[in-house]
C-alpha cells in the first residue's frame, strides 16, 4: 500500500498522478485531506462548490448528483472522476483510501513521495480542502 500526504499538494495534479496509480493496480491511502489545496480565488471556488450542491434533478430530485460536504469524500470525489467509467475504473477506485489526519493504522509506515509541484510555484491564490468544506457547511470538532 502505498501512503501519500496530501499536505500543500494541488488537488488536481494530486489526484492524476493517484488515478494512474490506482490504474496500474497500486492500492493507495492519502492522509492529511484536509491540508490539500485547491488553486483559484476563494469566492469563485466557493460559488462553485455551492452550485454543485443545489443541483437537483426535476423529475426526482432523490436521483441528484450527492456532493459531499468533507474534505476526504470531496478528494476521494475528485479522484473518481479522473478514472474510467467502466469495470476496470470501479476496481481501482475500491483500492483507494483518503483520510482526514493520520489514522493510527498508519502510523510508522513509509510516505510515498509524489513529486508534484507545490502550490506556492504555481498560484498565487489557493485554498485549502478544510477552508472550503467550512464554507460549504461542515462542522469538525
Amino acid at each position: 500500500m502505498l501512503i501519500i500526504d496530501g499536505k500543500d499538494k494541488l488537488l488536481g495534479r494530486l489526484a492524476t498522478q493517484v488515478a494512474k496509480l490506482l490504474l496500474k493496480g497500486e492500492e493507495v491511502a492519502i492522509i492529511n485531506a484536509e491540508e490539500i489545496k485547491i488553486s483559484g480565488h476563494k469566492e469563485d471556488l466557493v460559488a462553485m462548490y455551492k452550485q454543485r450542491l443545489e443541483l437537483k434533478n426535476k423529475v426526482n430530485p432523490e436521483h441528484s448528483p450527492y456532493w459531499s460536504r468533507r474534505p476526504d469524500l470531496l478528494v476521494k470525489r475528485s479522484i473518481r472522476g479522473m478514472l474510467p467509467k467502466h469495470a476496470k475504473g470501479r476496481e481501482a477506485y475500491k483500492r483507494l483510501k483518503v483520510y482526514i489526519g493520520m489514522p493510527k493504522e498508519l502510523e510508522g509506515k513509509e510516505i510515498y513521495n509524489l513529486n508534484t509541484k507545490t502550490y506556492d510555484k504555481v498560484f498565487e491564490d489557493t485554498i485549502s480542502m478544510k477552508e472550503l468544506a467550512k464554507e460549504l457547511g461542515w462542522s469538525y470538532e
